[in-house]
């Protein structure tokens, strides 16, 4: 625990709030939000809870190691079970006996609302906030009604979700913004043409960026599909520059991977964001693993071509897809803009065939181009940042919550 504050010595009672993150991206939303909420609160404020580096150096201390908890996925998570269930009672017991004033629990739903749910059984006064919406809009759409038993108050990132959990019975849900947004400028105003100038990239040679994904598994099913369709764009439209920004401890496995390619690609450092930023601008076109990389892209106005393998569990529960699109950037646009291919559909054919149109001046690329422009304005809020518009309603809440009030627990 640690105790923030802007006035020395003693003074009012601590507000106290626990953050639960289970995975690195809530450990920067967790962060982000510890510094909005100091800013905001002229009283000290007590932290506790689960969380990771980025918290750390705002003064946080966390219960245990996220490292202990961040796996993503059911295979993934069953050899690591015995120990995130022994972290899950700990972090229930670390929470009752810290009695907050709320809880927030920070996106990773299959770490954080199992500790949501025994917190309110326990202790069904403390008040609970979820940062980041399960995507019940996408698939199995009655986790919206169960959340409402255990949590107050939901945070969106994404400008359609408080519709989506009003329409299904979910709890109550603020669109506080995309933390992508705060990196606007960055993205836009990346330097494109020192990328191209250290990389030896020549100004007349068009550039496909690359993005096969940031997890293990996600690269292995994709990269191979994704080497042959550059082969197949470099072979019909000529001369090609390919960029893949590789996260570290992938790197050199994608380097073997794409050691036979033609063209051979440029690998950067995909957490040098500037340098991400700066390809996504340089790059003609992009060919990407579906993910938040989607948004980016659309935020950098590139035309890309977008696709995904799952593993046959989760291919066999498609039909449980409640959306028009798995794309986030098309969900947050409106509209199909950018051209999807999952599963069977994921051939170097099919993708080559969509990515060679946006090399050129098409109607294709056009009616991309123009659908991308929409991006920045979906996303942007009235006035503050994500972070500072999630402390807000973080506080209001409290505000709001009687003293003393209990709540009924729902059914776990």
């Amino acid at each position: 625990m640690f105790v923030a504050s802007s006035q020395p010595g003693s003074g009012p009672k601590p507000l106290k709030i626990f953050l639960i993150a289970g995975e690195h991206s809530g450990d920067a939303l967790g962060a982000k939000l510890i510094g909005a909420l100091k800013k905001q609160h002229p009283d000290p404020i007590a932290f506790s809870g689960v969380g990771g580096e980025e918290m750390e150096e705002q003064g946080f201390r966390s219960l245990f190691p996220i490292e202990d908890v961040a796996v993503m996925g059911p295979m993934s998570i069953l050899p690591k079970l015995p120990r995130i269930v022994r972290r899950v009672y700990q972090t229930v017991d670390a929470a009752i006996a810290f009695a907050p004033d709320v809880v927030v629990i920070i996106d990773s739903p299959e770490f954080t609302h199992p500790i949501a749910k025994r917190i309110r059984k326990r202790a069904p006064n403390i008040t609970i906030v979820d940062y980041v919406s399960p995507s019940v809009w996408a698939w199995r759409p009655g986790r919206a009604k169960k959340m409402r038993p255990y949590v107050d108050h939901i945070l969106a990132l994404l400008p359609f979700e408080p519709e989506a959990h009003a329409r299904l019975g979910g709890p109550p849900c603020t669109y506080v913004g995309h933390p992508l947004i705060e990196k606007l400028d960055d993205i836009q105003n990346a330097d494109a043409n020192g990328l191209a100038s250290r990389l030896g990239i020549a100004p007349d040679r068009p550039v496909l960026l690359v993005l096969p994904g940031s997890r293990t598994s996600e690269v292995e099913r994709l990269i191979d599909v994704f080497g042959e369709a550059v082969a197949r764009v470099a072979s019909s439209k000529g001369p090609i520059e390919v960029i893949i920004p590789a996260v570290r401890h992938l790197r050199d496995r994608v380097a073997a991977k794409t050691e036979a390619w033609t063209p051979k690609p440029h690998i950067i450092d995909a957490s040098a964001t500037n340098d991400k930023y700066a390809a996504m601008r340089l790059a003609r076109a992009a060919l990407a693993a579906s993910g938040t990389v989607t948004l980016e892209l659309a935020l950098a106005g590139t035309p890309s071509v977008v696709a995904y393998k799952v593993d046959k569990v989760m291919a066999n529960l498609r039909f449980l897809l409640k959306v028009p699109s798995v794309v986030l950037a098309n969900l947050v646009i409106g509209k199909n803009v950018y051209p999807e291919y999952l599963q069977e559909a994921c051939t170097a054919e099919n993708l080559a065939n969509a990515i060679a149109p946006l090399l050129s001046d098409t109607v294709a690329r056009s009616a991309q181009l123009a659908g991308l422009s929409l991006a920045p304005e979906k996303l942007r809020l009235a006035a503050s940042s994500p972070s500072e518009a999630a402390a807000a309603v973080v506080l209001s809440v409290v505000a709001d919550q009687p003293a003393g009030k209990s709540r009924r627990a729902g059914p776990m």
